[in-house]
């Protein structure tokens, strides 16, 4: 019998390196749970391994392992499990600064359509039409739902104008 090697190419060494925190800060706002988060992990991790899918660039790699992320944690939250969930409110996020812990609570707080939104412009760096063929919606929609949000934020924070957020 022919021993295979559980060694992963150098393509998704490479990919973990540069995109496993992002992936986990992706999962950590669907789930908010770390026992969750880190189940969601490692199953981006093994379709990753598991992935024929021959990435054009960084970018590709990049928006390939949001998009599984946002779908297995759909997955995980749709679950008869996950339908009993505690409040943001008892949780502690873990962030130094009060105001950065505001503003993620906020941010967790808001419907999916708008989290997403907000999630990849400011905290990835996507743009809009990156997000649009990213999420599979028209570019307006997002700039809808990126208004829209920055808007329910505004409200939610108070009227505070956070400079990074607006």
């Amino acid at each position: 019998m022919e021993k295979t090697s559980l060694v992963p190419n150098d393509a998704v060494t490479e990919a973990l390196r540069k995109y496993s925190d992002m992936v986990r800060r992706i999962c950590f706002m669907y789930l908010r749970n770390y026992a969750d988060v880190e189940d969601v992990f490692q199953e981006v991790l093994l379709k990753l391994l598991q992935s024929e899918v021959v990435f054009e660039n960084d970018e590709h790699t990049k928006a390939w392992l949001c998009r599984i992320a946002i779908n297995k944690c759909k997955d995980v939250c749709k679950s008869f499990s996950r339908k009993h969930v505690c409040s943001i409110e008892d949780m502690e996020l873990p962030f130094e600064d009060k105001v950065e812990s505001d503003v993620m609570v906020a941010v967790l707080s808001l419907p999916p359509k708008y989290k997403d939104v907000i999630y990849l412009f400011y905290y990835e760096g996507y743009t809009v039409p990156e997000m649009a063929k990213l999420l599979n919606q028209k570019e307006n929609t997002i700039y809808s739902n990126l208004h829209r949000a920055r808007e329910l934020l505004k409200r939610e924070l108070g009227g505070k104008d956070y400079g990074y957020i607006y």
